[in-house]
């Protein structure tokens, strides 16, 4: 069993995600390639104790890009990776910036 910060790489926090936070007590993190649901689940609760009731995980394909440069037009793309989206327990939260 890997650890809480083998798993969760680092919280998503865009305009959308803090509007389903507000409103679905959802929260979404970049995590590890190789976890699972369970894995997850468990990761979270160990690291923010709160209680996990649902989580969706799906893959983000990462971007083309093109660069221009004096040898040409070079090629690259970004790494994919894994996201997971979690549903807290009604009354559970995150809070990300308690120490900013």
């Amino acid at each position: 069993m890997k650890s809480s910060y083998l798993i969760l790489k680092r919280p998503i926090l865009t305009e959308k995600m803090l509007k389903l936070q507000e409103a679905k007590r959802q929260y979404a993190f970049e995590v590890d390639e190789t976890a699972n649901k369970i894995e997850v689940k468990r990761a979270i609760q160990q690291k923010f104790d709160v209680t996990v009731e649902n989580v969706n995980i799906l893959r983000v394909k990462g971007k083309s890009k093109r660069l221009n440069t004096r040898r040409g037009i070079t090629t690259g793309k970004r790494p994919d990776w894994k996201k997971a989206i979690v549903t807290l327990r009604e009354g559970d939260s995150i809070n990300f910036f308690e120490n900013a």
